[in-house]
């Protein structure tokens, strides 16, 4: 493999991740927007259900690695 394709390919993962992320930052910063409902502090049920949320997306994460995993051969 050349190093211009072995560069290539790490620079698109690199950049891959560094613009998901900005367009994850963005996103959460227009949510959190001054004005509006997002203007209100989140209550305790909010943040459970947030939490919850994150926690079954892991989960469902883990879920479709090990289906890849599995159905390989």
């Amino acid at each position: 493999m050349s190093a211009n394709r072995l560069m290539n390919m790490i620079l698109r993962r690199v950049l891959r991740r560094a613009v998901n992320t900005g367009i994850s930052a963005g996103i959460e910063a227009h949510a959190r927007r001054k004005g509006g409902a997002a203007a209100t502090p989140p209550t305790e049920a909010d943040r459970a259900q947030a939490a919850q949320a994150r926690r079954t997306a892991r989960q469902a994460r883990q879920m479709a690695r090990l289906v890849r995993r599995f159905t390989r051969f």
